[in-house]
């Protein structure tokens, strides 16, 4: 297990030397002792990714490609250690880290790296006598910065496009979940990554992710976070006027129309909550049923959301770990008291469990809560298995409560009224629609939001071009100067 910051192609202590307890959410044992970088370190991770920068950026495309796709066959080849690291950090259940967070991560790196010498220019049509076309360029030195709910994945979401365009690294993870990052450092060196492309840096926020959107060097930063952080990253930014991405916040509505099939909206929308603990900022966190179906749909899901085992994330059978941290459990539970007093109902759950082996970890109860659209539950994103329930007549009222929050990063709709289905979608404030399903993901699709859930995709093409520069470049192909000034 490594627990010190990766700098230059080597593993090394802190320059203060401090560390930060990574802690087991099962039973809130110490795990292992991390370094935790402040600036000086990201200085010295800034120098040796600007030294790296000019051989990896004009290293042949293919080349760059071959090192991520050696690099996904060696998550494969390691995927036990990394998916039992993944739950001992995080409390996700290890029947979703083994076929979920390590088979999304290689297949991550593995699409990019057939992608980077797959992600071409093109030539624009001008008027006669010239070439016009146009090369895409890496940024340079990246700044990048994951959240503690999908540490694994989300560092592959990061730095998989960011490599494959030809940019060196600069990757916080979230001071909370450390280790299978840095285990992924260990996996890059091991597969020969040159020395300063990747930079893995644990820190706290406040210090070592201010530090990094602060910096002159580095020419972009991409965090994925709070809406609330994301505006602060903004603000540091300013200095160089760097790059920024944000995939931040989210308060997906879920809308379950008349003529679904309510099985299958259990069961999706199940998944959409309950997956990972509700800890997901796509997470079907507002279902927005029609009256007509609303009562038998939630008997179905009430009784679905009491029979999830909830347990020890390392026993295969447990569907439900614990949240990552104590004090995210706490701010979890807080919201069934404000729920209550805003006149909400608490259909299931709201409590911590009664097992007394479940005492000591962070665990939370499938909670689901009959609440209006304007009551705080509804509004505000609490980011756990916390569910709020409210019901319309028609499809502009339902549309209208979707709406109906600052955030717009996935929403989803049952109906097996194809034309309705269209509609409803295009209606709908969110950078990524599912239709009779929820939170499917795909390195292929592009992965964002609008309004309050920040700006910039993830995934796919869009990602290429999220970490490179567009430059035009013009050529007089007539060898012919039209005279400006003629004499």
């Amino acid at each position: 297990m490594q627990t010190q910051l990766f700098i230059g192609g080597q593993f090394v202590p802190a320059a203060n030397g401090e560390t930060l307890a990574s802690l087991n959410p099962h039973d809130n044992s110490v795990i292992a002792e991390v370094a935790m970088a402040g600036p000086a370190d990201i200085d010295r991770a800034v120098a040796a990714a600007k030294a790296a920068f000019p051989k990896w950026s004009k290293l042949a495309a293919m080349e760059r490609g071959r090192l991520l796709l050696k690099l996904a066959d060696a998550i494969e080849a390691n995927a036990d250690r990394l998916a039992r690291l993944e739950s001992i950090d995080t409390g996700h259940p290890i029947r979703d880290t083994r076929n979920l967070d390590v088979p999304r991560t290689a297949a991550t790196f593995r699409y990019f790296g057939g992608m980077a010498d797959k992600f071409e220019g093109s030539v624009i049509p001008v008027e006669a006598g010239f070439l016009n076309y146009l090369t895409r360029e890496p940024v340079g030195v990246v700044g990048q910065v994951v959240p503690w709910n999908f540490p694994l994945m989300f560092t592959s979401w990061k730095m998989a496009p960011a490599l494959a365009a030809g940019n060196c690294v600069i990757l916080k993870p979230a001071e909370l979940t450390p280790l299978s990052s840095l285990a992924i450092a260990e996996l890059m060196a091991e597969v020969g990554f040159p020395a300063g492309v990747v930079n893995i840096l644990p820190g706290l926020g406040s210090v070592a992710g201010q530090s990094i959107a602060e910096h002159p060097e580095i020419g972009k930063v991409a965090f994925t976070g709070s809406t609330a952080v994301g505006r602060r990253i903004v603000q540091a930014s300013s200095g160089n006027l760097k790059k920024v991405q944000l995939e931040l916040g989210g308060k997906g509505a879920n809308l379950v129309f008349g003529d679904a099939d309510l099985d299958a909206v259990v069961q999706g929308s199940a998944f959409g909550i309950f997956h990972n603990q509700g800890q997901a900022c796509i997470a079907a966190s507002r279902m927005i049923v029609h009256e007509a179906v609303a009562d038998e749909l939630l008997e179905k899901f009430v009784a679905l959301a009491r029979s999830i085992k909830i347990g020890d994330p390392l026993d295969p059978s447990t569907e439900m770990g614990p949240l990552t941290s104590s004090q995210h459990r706490d701010r979890v539970l807080s919201y069934v008291d404000i729920a209550r007093e805003q006149g909400g109902r608490v259909l299931t759950g709201g409590k911590t469990p009664d097992a007394a082996a479940l005492a000591s970890g962070c665990y939370v109860e499938p909670t689901i809560v009959a609440a209006k659209p304007e009551d705080r539950v509804s509004q505000e994103e609490v980011f756990g298995p916390f569910m709020t329930v409210a019901t319309f007549r028609t499809d502009e009222e339902a549309l209208a409560i979707a709406n109906g929050t600052e955030y717009g990063l996935g929403a989803g709709l049952w109906t097996r009224d194809l034309q309705r289905a269209h509609l409803v979608a295009r209606e709908l404030h969110a950078g990524m629609v599912w239709v009779n399903c929820y939170k499917r993901v795909s390195p292929a699709s592009p992965f964002g939001g609008v309004g309050a859930s920040g700006y910039g995709r993830e995934m796919g093409f869009e990602a290429m071009r999220e970490y490179t520069q567009p430059k035009s470049v013009w050529v007089n192909v007539d060898a012919q100067i039209p005279a400006y000034f003629p004499r």
